[in-house]
């Protein structure tokens, strides 16, 4: 078998794949921060833009004429000049042609070209049609006049420009977003007139500060309107460092009690808005909203309907709670990041940016006027020769007759030049006979008074910064249009407390002892009536309101707490507890409390020993709770009772041993956390033996019966009957008649 000859690796150069990769990744770097996502400072277009653009004014798409078919401009540009995906090149030129994304379209479309609640689903480009707009022409109508440099295409075959000279900052008049390697664009739209009437300051006075431009561009002008509530001061300083956010909120007005929506924030869907106010709606977290409509239509793009539930509903409230919970109110980063006249990328303030694009506009001006020059003499250097061959008509005639070249004999005989005795030899015989000596120096007047005009500026800085500011104040009142976006100073909205939003009724929160809660409306409902899964049985339960917090007291003592409406309804059988919160590993639920956040409680273990507590000192915003009461090794924890507000309550504790003790619950001490005081006495070796230990306590006012249930009977002792059982803190009470002496739990009626 024949061996294979030594690779050789002559004339292969060799890298380090350090070097490799850095050069590699480098070299991406700047192609997509140079020709992808970035914008020139000249036309404030991107690559594919510009391309775009000037495809569409090669085939003759102007303002003026026929729509022509989406793909057929798609082929040409990605044909000729940007040698990507049709898809991403299709989106572009959308992009361009949607007055809800630019705030001066550059390009008009005819067909499906999307819409503000959805930007991309405009039709595929087989079935639109395109041209390029009337503000195009800002940016095209001096392309052939010598003003920009041309570069090769990518295959070498043809020529496009490397910007195009743009009469106006449409670097900030249509604004852009892009992200590339490192670095990211966001530059907002603006007013042109806003815009020009700074161009013009700074073409005045150079000296002039971004306070004072800022008298003339107040702001970002979105093509949607909305209102800007940024400061001034906030906007001032994102002009002069050329980073920062903008706020935008959307316009309402009040129409026969009916908030009416009438101007979005830009980029936003109202579609989306009215998503997020009805899923807000169906969560119950809006009741004073009783329905929301859309009757946006041709006429009226944006209006989306918000009829509040009662006439005392505060709109302003509700507005301020809608702009900071949902869409009608954004944020909008700011980075004036664009590609300078040297070709690199960076951030520029107002001032910066303006006085490049000014250096860039006096630059193609100054292109325009010497290109416009220099026509203006070659006519006049032909004229001369035609006024010569008017004058030696029938000798120039002869001349041509008769000999075989007649051009260098003409440039002889009249000492003309190659392109005036090219001029003469061109013109037909029709023409010589209309030629006339005063319409030739007529012409020849014109031309010489536009070029001493033409020489006159370019030889004076201020007649050419006339000529700009000229037409740049031109261009502006024949294009420009009102400010869309408001500005509006207003602090940024709020929304409303939890609390607030839903409406208070009365609820019974029940407990199961396998821990499952859920929530009755009312106070009436009895909670052993309800049904409960099969092994569990109820537990407590406790009656507040459904704008109060639920609090839950574990076995371990540690304390969670829960809004009273997110719990599930009674209709059915609620839901764990684990769901919702983080107990201890094999820990259970001994009792729910609710009630006013001022509302005293009592808290014990069944070791004797328990204090008063406030309910919000029980309140915990963490899954994992909090530690309220210290419970012995061993023991374990009572249902929590309620304390009235009367000085001559009692608090009755009741043991195993069937032991009933009453005393002042003002004896106990008002804690917020720990063990607690001796309620009940029993005693250590009892209680490590588990011979006896507390079973229940309850707080009873005058006037309140106390309720000693026994399995499904149950005993009613009226409040003077619990004489008979008074006594001091920590005594052992007096035992309850018998057959009442095995008690479950105690309750208060």
């Amino acid at each position: 078998m024949p061996t294979q000859p030594p690779l050789n690796f002559e004339g292969i150069e060799r890298l380090s794949l350090k070097t490799f990769t850095e050069k590699a990744y480098l070299d991406y770097s700047m192609y997509v921060i140079l020709d992808r996502a970035l914008p020139h400072i000249g036309d404030g277009l991107k690559p594919v833009q510009r391309r775009i653009i000037y495809a569409m004014s090669e085939l003759g798409l102007s303002a003026a004429a026929k729509h022509k078919k989406s793909a057929r401009t798609v082929g040409d540009v990605i044909g000729k000049f940007h040698p990507h995906g049709d898809a991403a090149c299709y989106e572009a030129m959308v992009l361009m042609a949607q007055p809800f994304s630019y705030r001066y379209p550059l390009v008009d479309g005819q067909g499906n070209f999307g819409s503000p609640d959805d930007p991309k689903s405009f039709a595929a480009m087989r079935y639109t049609e395109a041209r390029l707009t009337r503000y195009a022409s800002l940016l095209l109508q001096e392309l052939e006049q010598g003003t920009v440099d041309w570069v090769p295409n990518f295959d070498g075959t043809l020529e496009e420009p490397v910007v195009l000279p743009a009469r106006v900052p449409n670097v900030l008049l249509n604004g852009a977003t892009g992200i590339a390697v490192g670095m990211a664009t966001d530059i907002p739209p603006h007013n042109l007139r806003e815009v020009a009437a700074a161009c013009v300051r700074l073409l005045e006075d150079p000296d002039v500060t971004v306070r004072e431009l800022c008298k003339h561009v107040q702001g970002p002008d979105f093509p949607t309107g909305g209102e800007i509530i940024t400061p001034r001061s906030e906007i001032r300083r994102i002009y002069e460092t050329g980073t920062g956010t903008i706020r935008a909120r959307a316009v309402y007005e009040v129409e026969d009690g009916e908030i009416v929506i009438t101007q979005l924030p830009y980029q936003v869907s109202g579609a989306r808005v009215q998503e997020q106010i009805a899923a807000q709606m169906q969560a119950k977290k809006l009741p004073m909203v009783e329905d929301i409509r859309d009757e946006s239509d041709h006429e009226h793009p944006t209006r989306i309907v918000i009829v509040p539930r009662s006439s005392r509903v505060d709109i302003e409230q509700l507005m301020a709670h809608l702009f900071a919970t949902t869409d009608l109110e954004r944020t909008y980063r700011v980075n004036l990041n664009v590609i300078g006249l040297d070709g690199r990328p960076k951030v520029l303030g107002l001032k910066q940016l303006l006085e490049q694009w000014l250096t860039f506009r006096i630059q193609t001006v100054t292109k325009r006027l010497t290109w416009r020059l220099d026509k203006v003499q070659a006519r006049l250097h032909v004229l001369e020769g035609l006024l010569i061959a008017y004058l030696n008509l029938d000798e120039v005639i002869r001349i041509i007759r008769r000999e075989d070249e007649p051009k260098p004999v003409l440039m002889k005989r009249f000492k003309l030049s190659d392109a005036q005795a090219e001029a003469i030899l061109e013109t037909k015989l029709r023409h010589l006979a209309k030629l006339e000596e005063m319409k030739i120096r007529g012409e020849q007047k014109e031309l010489s008074k536009e070029r001493d005009e033409l020489e006159k500026i370019l030889q004076s800085k201020a007649r050419l910064k006339k000529l700009v500011r000229d037409e740049l104040m031109a261009d502006a009142d024949l294009f420009g249009d009102e400010r869309r976006s408001r500005i509006v100073e207003r602090a940024a909205a709020q929304a409303l407390d939890e609390t607030e939003l839903v409406t208070s009724e009365p609820v019974t929160v029940v407990l199961s002892k396998r821990g499952w809660v859920r929530a009755a409306k009312g106070h009436e409902i009895d909670p052993r009536a309800l049904s409960y899964k099969t092994g569990d049985s109820f537990q407590a339960a406790a009656r507040g309101r459904s704008t109060q917090q639920a609090v839950f007291l574990d076995s371990t003592g540690r304390a969670y707490s829960l809004p009273a409406h997110t719990l599930p309804s009674a209709r059915g059988q609620g839901e764990p507890l684990s769901g919702r919160i983080d107990p201890p590993d094999g820990a259970t639920f001994a009792g729910v409390l609710i009630g006013d956040p001022k509302d005293r409680w009592v808290v014990a273990s069944d070791a004797g020993y328990g204090f008063v507590v406030k309910l919000e000192e029980l309140y915990s915003r963490n899954r994992s709770g909090k530690a309220v009461l210290k419970v012995p090794e061993g023991s374990g924890v009572l249902v929590p009772a309620p304390v009235p507000p009367s000085e001559e309550a009692l608090l009755c504790a009741v043991s195993s041993e069937g032991k009933l003790l009453a005393f002042p619950v003002k004896d106990l001490p008002e804690l917020p956390r720990g063990k607690g005081n001796k309620i009940f006495g029993i005693s250590s070796k009892k209680l490590q033996a588990r011979e006896e230990y507390l079973v229940a306590i309850a707080v009873v006012a005058p006037g309140q019966n106390l309720i000693v249930r026994c399995g499904e009977r149950k005993m009613t002792i009226k409040f003077a009957d619990l004489e008979s059982y008074r006594g001091e803190r920590a005594q052992r009470g007096a035992v309850l008649p018998r057959g009442w002496r095995n008690v479950d739990r105690l309750e208060v009626e």
